[in-house]
């Protein structure tokens, strides 16, 4: 037989392990289940310098702290890739795995977003080190130096503008001829003089050293035109996705694949919370998963608590 849980955790990034620290402080069975290691992005991050408590933390280093802490009242980890979450006749959740098959009373996903990569020579083999998805993570890092902003939508120029308050340059490198971003991003990117912008052009190669980034090579994809450009860092904004097939049948995501919940962390269907990045949000930061988590912890634990007292009625 599955073995069950009183809630089991898709995912065990921030988001995650935090959820599982608040609900066995309640004294649920948790289950935190992860295709990876724990940490989730945060393994791929040099240095945290906006995490309170921390003046500067090596990502790594915080996902071991947050491991230690999810895992001190007896939560559970267990690698595996989920499969799908199905609704079984008396209320619990069956979650199947690639590896094993469990029950829950309540699911909290977590299972984040996954960033839209170019899939160029050098993005994997720079990433956190100089290749960025996050100016708000990682802009500081390049104070008064030349950075690349990949992208043209909302997100790209957004983070390009947030970019000009700390680097000295911030180069927009867009495919089309126009931006497709909101007209008044834009209007505040074209009136910024430290942002420029090279058109009709792609990303074909991601430079550097054997440390870090030292610029891309671009072509224009009117005149075939192939050059390189110099910069510390590249900032990619081409798309984030949802990592959410594993809930999809369930019917609680929009037609892109993001969870809406209510302030509860509650999702449509009873019994299933979402968190962090695979929710339909605006800000996707660590801080932001953890304060999701803790929410649902709590939340999941109240439904638990209900849960058992309404089977236990059917019973007597």
């Amino acid at each position: 037989m599955a073995q069950h849980y009183d809630t089991i955790i898709l995912g065990a990034g921030p988001g995650g392990m935090t959820a599982a620290t608040y609900a066995s402080r309640a004294n649920m069975s948790v289950l935190m289940i992860d295709r990876g290691i724990y940490g989730g992005q945060m393994n791929n991050t040099a240095e945290v310098e906006n995490y309170p408590g921390f003046e500067s933390i090596l990502g790594p280093e915080l996902a071991e702290k947050m491991y230690a802490s999810s895992t001190k009242f007896g939560a559970e980890y267990a690698f595996g890739s989920v499969l799908h979450v199905e609704a079984q006749n008396d209320g619990t959740w069956h979650v199947v795995t690639d590896m094993d098959d469990y029950t829950a009373n309540t699911v909290i996903v977590a299972t984040g977003a996954a960033n839209v990569k170019l899939a160029v020579p050098g993005e994997d083999q720079y990433t956190g080190r100089g290749v960025s998805y996050c100016a708000v993570c990682d802009g500081a890092f390049f104070r008064g130096q030349h950075v690349i902003v990949v992208g043209g939508g909302d997100s790209a120029v957004e983070e390009a503008t947030y970019l000009a308050g700390l680097a000295d340059k911030v180069t927009i490198v867009h495919r089309r001829d126009k931006l497709r971003a909101q007209k008044i991003l834009q209007d505040r990117a074209f009136a910024n003089e430290k942002i420029d912008f090279i058109w009709n052009t792609e990303v074909e190669e991601i430079l550097g050293d054997d440390k870090k980034v030292t610029g891309v090579r671009v072509r224009n994809n009117q005149t075939d035109e192939v050059s390189e450009i110099a910069a510390a860092g590249v900032f990619i904004y081409v798309g984030l996705t949802p990592v959410s097939e594993p809930v999809q049948a369930l019917g609680i995501t929009d037609a892109n694949g993001w969870i809406h919940t209510n302030d509860r962390m509650e999702t449509a269907v009873p019994g299933i919370f979402a968190i962090g990045d695979v929710r339909d949000k605006e800000l996707r930061q660590i801080t932001t998963a953890v304060g999701d988590a803790a929410i649902a912890g709590q939340n999941a634990f109240s439904y638990n608590e209900n849960f058992k007292m309404a089977a236990s009625e059917v019973t007597e």
